[in-house]
């Protein structure tokens, strides 16, 4: 039985290259590609499940820590391999702590992704010299990680926190977005799940120990 992937990438030229690298290994087989996570949401809704994910990070809509996140907490079994230009430790660190089992930078040979693909489906995750060093890097006491970093906050979330700690309804932080109610309440569902918390209160005491915002 070959194993089954998905290839969620934004660069449809960087998403037709792996497809067909991929294709070309006999132990596994590309059952689509979709340029963001909340396109693959809707093909997993629809049963269309992969054994494996192939995941960039930097997307439209849905980026990679989210979508990484959504799988960890409704598809555990469904393994994920981080694919990347972005070689920041806070990135690396944050796609493992959201559940990815290897993290790849996009200019390694194509033998280094096989050699993932192998030791993810075999051992059930793959760190790379270059990873390993970055997360013997990140135990260092000494190295200070920003906590928007470290929560991988987008700017739009940082927007709202900010917003929900004055005395704004969230229709009017919607307003003051310029997004529905709706999207405010995406926010706030996201940014509850990043920074571990239930209420806004909480969430106001949170974002003002980390100096997110400043009284």
């Amino acid at each position: 039985m070959k194993t089954s992937i998905a290839i969620v990438d934004d660069h449809e030229l960087m998403a037709s290259a792996l497809s067909g690298l991929v294709q070309k290994y006999e132990e596994y087989e590309v059952l689509y590609e979709v340029n963001n996570g909340k396109e693959l949401l809707n093909r997993i809704k629809l049963k269309m499940i992969p054994e494996l994910v192939l995941l960039d990070i930097s997307m439209p809509e849905m980026n990679g820590f989210e979508t990484a996140l959504w799988l960890k907490n409704n598809y555990p079994e469904i393994k994920i391999l981080a694919l990347s230009m972005n070689d920041k430790e806070e990135s690396i660190i944050g796609m493992l702590r959201n559940g990815a089992r290897g993290y790849l930078l996009k200019g390694c040979k194509p033998f280094e992704l096989k050699q993932a693909l192998d030791s993810i489906v075999q051992k059930g995750y793959y760190y790379s010299e270059f990873v390993t060093g970055q997360l013997i890097k990140s135990l260092n006491p000494e190295t200070f990680q920003d906590p928007v970093d470290a929560l991988n906050l987008n700017d739009r979330e940082i927007d709202f926190i900010k917003l929900a700690c004055s005395d704004l309804t969230y229709v009017e932080i919607a307003d003051k977005m310029c997004v529905s109610p709706r999207t405010v309440d995406g926010y706030r569902e996201s940014v509850f799940q990043k920074m571990g918390v239930k209420t806004r209160v909480t969430m106001v005491i949170e974002a003002i120990r980390l100096k997110i915002v400043e009284l």
